[in-house]
């Protein structure tokens, strides 16, 4: 198909390229710029990482997924999906830990694009997605009221986990600044109302400035960027940490986490960025670019990146239709990062801790919560549910690992229900008039049908089939049977021994082509013999006849 072809999407955009598209992907590009901006410094900050190096990675990561992505449209950089798991990772490895895990997850990516497995990411229940998306949401939220609210900890204060968070915002919560409640409320406010106000310009622009001004002019008690940390505006430079046999393996676990999340929140962005302009995203290809991309941010300095779906909405809201209106905005970050950067150790704790209280309200999806709580399948609130507690209270990657497991468990569960080995009933055509149309057995016949999937979660089923005295031929009708695993090719195999053991006959009738191949390559065909496998139930019931 064309759209899994490993080609970035730009050199094939640019055979049709002229100058009136070119002016419109730059002055999209110096939008979503504007945009990116405050973004980038607050998913920075709760990242746990200095306020440059959010530029830093949608610099890096967002000019290298635009050059060799998969999408027209996609526009990468920090995302609130990874604040939790990068902060924890910095908490307890140091930035050299970040960066391997980083480079880690690069790999992964590219090898996932390699081996074409960009269509497996649908495998992947919605219910696991949006249970651990709400999940980062509140751990974001959790992790802002401090800043919000002007909260002073004690030093030594160990606020990793997202329950020492709570423990220590209820430890500490007669400690709250007025002063910083209301800066922070104020900003709120204005990223709540200002979309019906003005959509060419971002609410958190205005939320920012308005920040400013108030904790300059109105002389607010209130910590700023700068008084936490030091700001720089030099532009990224090349780093490689030292790298030991044990520190990859010990951040290979993070390093698949980052790159299962990148995978996801990436190929979601262009599937919604395709519905936008009637596209289609080269899925592998944009695997391959996410990929190199967190591995130029880790170099240079950045965090993990992924596609943002805000950003690259905003992008095609403002006219950019190609990689060039990524590519631009990546460049007019670099002129704000020397020119404004040192700007930003003025902007308020608190407005941080607004925007990044709406970006958790914007990727919450409280309302597809709910609706499925209300209308899905009671295993699959229960998957929801266990995801979104668990990427609370523990993390993202125990989170994950339970939810798949639960699912899986689940779904084998509904296959088995839904599986059966049932035995034809018997009716005498002088007693019963409805039983026209029914097939006509032989006495010394049995049949058997089976329905659904043959796997080790119904295997023992087989074990039902039973015999008469003046049984000869057992009938097995698989037309139902879509697809065997090696523990139900077990079962058969028992039945068939039990068969031989009452000298009894084993027929198959309308066995499907994966079970066929199976038992074939098992020697259960040349076993059973090729003369009983017949194509359909009367050329079976035929056949059997005359076996007795």
């Amino acid at each position: 198909m064309k759209q899994d072809k490993i080609k970035p999407m730009l050199f094939s955009v640019l055979k049709n390229y002229d100058g009136k598209k070119f002016i419109k992907d730059v002055v999209a590009g110096i939008i979503v710029a504007i945009i990116a901006l405050p973004l980038s410094i607050a998913l920075a900050l709760a990242s746990g990482v200095g306020p440059e190096q959010g530029i830093y990675t949608a610099i890096v990561a967002g000019f290298l997924i635009s050059f060799f992505g998969g999408s027209r449209v996609q526009i990468a950089g920090p995302t609130a999906a990874f604040a939790t798991i990068v902060a924890g990772i910095v908490a307890k490895k140091g930035m050299d830990g970040l960066v391997i895990a980083t480079i880690i997850a690069g790999i992964f990516l590219i090898l996932m694009g390699v081996f074409r497995l960009g269509a497996l990411i649908k495998y992947i229940p919605y219910t696991i997605t949006t249970g651990f998306t709400a999940g980062i949401a509140v751990t974001i939220l959790i992790g802002q009221i401090k800043d919000f609210a002007g909260l002073t900890y004690p030093e030594g204060t160990v606020t990793i986990e997202t329950m020492d968070k709570i423990k220590a915002i209820f430890s500490n919560i007669t400690t709250f600044n007025y002063q910083a409640l209301i800066v922070g409320g104020v900003c709120l406010a204005i990223l709540i109302v200002w979309p019906f106000i003005s959509e060419k310009i971002p609410g958190s622009l205005i939320a920012v400035i308005v920040g400013i001004l108030m904790v300059k002019f109105l002389k607010m008690d209130v910590n700023t960027i700068g008084d936490l940390y030091t700001i720089s505006n030099k532009l990224p430079a090349f780093h490689l940490p030292q790298v030991t046999g044990e520190s990859i393996i010990a951040m290979v676990p993070d390093g698949f986490t980052i790159a299962i999340l990148a995978a996801i929140e990436s190929l979601l962005s262009c599937v919604v960025a395709d519905s936008m302009i009637n596209s289609h995203h080269r899925s592998n290809m944009e695997l391959i670019a996410q990929g190199i991309g967190n591995i130029g941010s880790a170099l240079f300095g950045g965090i993990p990146a992924t596609g943002a779906i805000a950003r690259t909405a905003a992008n095609i809201k403002n006219g950019g239709r190609s990689p060039i209106a990524g590519i631009v905005h990546s460049i007019v970050l670099v002129l704000v990062l020397v020119l404004l950067m040192p700007y930003a150790a003025l902007i308020p704790m608190p407005t941080i801790a607004a925007i990044l209280f709406m970006v958790a309200y914007n990727m919450c999806q409280w309302r597809t919560f709910a609706h499925l709580c209300k209308t899905a399948p009671k295993s699959d609130i229960l998957v929801l549910v266990v995801t979104f507690v668990l990427t609370v209270t523990f993390d993202l990657v125990i989170a994950i690992e339970i939810g798949m497991l639960i699912a899986c468990v689940l779904f084998m569960k509904r296959m088995s229900d839904v599986s059966s080995v049932q035995g034809w009933k018997y009716y005498d055509p002088d007693e019963d008039p409805d039983g026209i149309d029914l097939k006509k057995v032989p006495k010394h016949v049995r049949v058997y049908e089976i329905t659904g999937p043959m796997f080790f979660g119904d295997a023992d089923q087989l074990a039902g089939v039973s015999f008469k005295d003046f049984t000869k031929v057992i009938i097995i009708r698989m037309r139902g049977v879509p697809a065997i695993d090696a523990t139900a090719m077990h079962s058969l195999e028992q039945l068939l021994d039990r068969c031989e053991k009452e000298g009894i006959k084993l027929v198959l009738s309308h066995v499907n082509e994966q079970p066929y191949k199976t038992m074939e390559k098992g020697g259960f065909v040349e076993r059973v013999g090729k003369d009983n496998f017949r194509p359909h139930i009367d050329d079976a019931l035929e056949y059997a006849s005359k076996l007795e």
